[in-house]
């Protein structure tokens, strides 16, 4: 049988609530294209593409958009001559055909958040007491650990160089808020830290002068709170990783390939 990328996105639809759905859609290809491969990957980027053409993908689901902006996941097109990098992209992506699908909102809102639960399995949390919040899913630990010992224990499950820590390493933690993303700002974490009690926020990244400028004012007055920073595609990969086998499990004849992203950021 042959699946078309309506098919594929149909199915992944499906467990959605997809009634404020803000950027997901097709933005290259079109519907009724017959699919022979599929690439999932956090981000389109030039070289994820390329491994995705080569592999024999001819449907790539991408959680954030390939241009640079969340917003606007097309490209711009008072930019074209104005940004050398987008327009050799784009000759990339109109070099064969290939349909791209950003595959964001949908995840996020399925019931436990599909990114969220995939970051919680991938750190081997998800058998402890979890309750899941609008912006986290709220673990209960059986014994309490360090703020060092779980940062430790998060990158060597993630197999991640490094994570950002604000807080104090001997801190120890018995309740935790796992996120994912762009949800370290200030009004997602503080109502976890003040409503839910949580010690310690485990997330993808936020505004620096929001979260920790509160972290530091209650360490400053003997209140104990810690924040970890993973990156965003760090908290965001294993979901994508998790959706790669959803595909393979709903669709066995069709070719599924997860590429992964290699590290972007590092300290010097």
């Amino acid at each position: 049988m042959n699946y078309t990328v309506a098919h594929i996105i149909r199915r992944l639809t499906e467990p959605a609530d997809i009634s404020q759905l803000e950027v997901d859609r097709l933005l290259f290809g079109h519907s009724d294209m017959v699919v022979h491969g599929v690439a999932v990957t956090f981000m389109a980027s030039y070289d994820a593409i390329r491994e995705a053409r080569n592999a024999g993908a001819n449907l790539i689901l991408s959680h954030e958009g390939p241009f640079y902006s969340h917003r606007h996941a097309e490209p711009i097109e008072e930019e074209s001559g104005n940004n050398s990098v987008r327009d050799m992209k784009l000759e990339l992506i109109s070099g064969g055909e290939m349909a791209i699908f950003r595959f964001h909102d949908i995840p996020h809102r399925y019931n436990p958040d599909l990114i969220t639960q995939a970051l919680l399995q991938a750190v081997q949390w998800d058998h402890y007491s979890v309750r899941y919040s609008p912006y986290a899913a709220i673990v209960r630990l059986p014994e309490p650990l360090t703020v060092q010992a779980i940062g430790e224990e998060v990158k060597q499950k993630l197999n991640l160089p490094y994570v950002r820590l604000v807080g104090r390493r001997p801190m120890r933690c018995s309740t935790i808020a796992v996120s994912v993303g762009y949800r370290g700002g200030s009004d997602q974490t503080i109502p976890l830290y003040e409503q839910d009690q949580v010690d310690l926020v485990i997330t993808g990244e936020g505004p620096e002068w929001e979260t920790p400028e509160y972290i530091r004012d209650a360490l400053d007055q003997g209140k104990e709170r810690a924040l970890l920073l993973l990156g965003h595609c760090a908290s965001e990969e294993p979901g994508m990783r998790r959706t790669a086998a959803l595909i393979r499990d709903a669709f066995p004849e069709l070719p599924v390939h997860f590429i992964a992203m290699r590290p972007l950021i590092e300290i010097i």
